[in-house]
């Protein structure tokens, strides 16, 4: 075997071990990141819809405005979905009972931008609902904001900051240990907005929640991190014509930007 053969069984195997650790330590907890269903008082449960809908409605048009111009490269895009779904439906115990999860939103955030995410993260959220009893529909929209949208916007930013100084394999890593955590401290502060402490008020219930999900999600992250890292290189070796039509397509619209500018 060539020495590019070697790293490429040696990527394989590592997105194996990974992937292999998350199901293993995965088993059903009790209460999950997502927000379960009915768990929000009506008033916060229908705010968060109201904010997250308007971002839905631009990522559609976004993913409709990529997918007419390149067809081709709706299979990527079905790979960022499958990503995030696998990832996001994997719960890890944590303590008191509940449990954190992976997010899996970063490699689509890097591939397409924030806004794809927010309609691909919608509509995982909304099947995880449906078929697994995970999250719920009431508050769809507090988690669709959490998952799919703050985190891949924390990504989107990372990653164009830190890919700048040439350093892409960080950048990839970064951007997905950070949208993990940053998916997790807004669920906390969705939480502590809806049941602030007796004593302490907001801040007092964002620490207690914090602290519930902390011991878990950042090795998790870490391990995100890792995953998505790995995958990406391996996008890099067998998906190099899919990803050559998606930076085409990315400096297009960086080009009309400027026009209009």
């Amino acid at each position: 075997m060539t020495a590019c053969q070697y790293r490429k069984v040696a990527t394989l195997l590592a997105m194996v071990g990974l992937s292999g650790y998350l199901v293993v330590a995965s088993p059903t907890p009790a209460q999950a990141m997502h927000i379960a269903e009915g768990y929000l008082p009506p008033v916060w449960a229908v705010f968060w819809w109201v904010v997250a809908i308007p971002f839905f409605v631009l990522g559609l048009r976004s993913i409709t405005r990529i997918t007419k111009a390149h067809p081709e490269l709706k299979v990527l895009l079905a790979l960022a979905g499958a990503f995030t779904f696998v990832l996001s439906a994997l719960k890890i115990p944590s303590v008191n009972g509940s449990s954190s999860h992976p997010t899996g939103t970063g490699l689509g955030t890097i591939l397409f931008g924030p806004l794809v995410m927010s309609v691909m993260g919608g509509l995982v959220l909304l099947f995880q609902a449906l078929l697994l009893a995970h999250g719920g529909l009431t508050t769809l929209g507090a988690n669709a904001f959490s998952m799919a949208i703050v985190g891949p916007m924390v990504a989107y930013v990372v990653y164009n900051a830190i890919a700048k100084t040439g350093h892409q394999k960080i950048a990839v890593f970064c951007a997905t240990l950070l949208e993990d955590l940053c998916t997790y401290l807004v669920t906390a502060v969705q939480l502590a907005l809806a049941f602030p402490a007796i004593q302490g008020g907001f801040m007092a219930a964002f620490i207690k929640f914090v602290s519930v999900f902390a011991i878990t999600q950042i090795p998790l992250a870490i391990s995100e991190g890792l995953l998505t890292l790995l995958v990406w290189n391996w996008l890099q070796d067998y998906g190099q014509q899919e990803l050559k039509t998606l930076r085409l397509f990315q400096q297009g619209k960086n080009l009309d930007a400027e026009t209009i500018n």
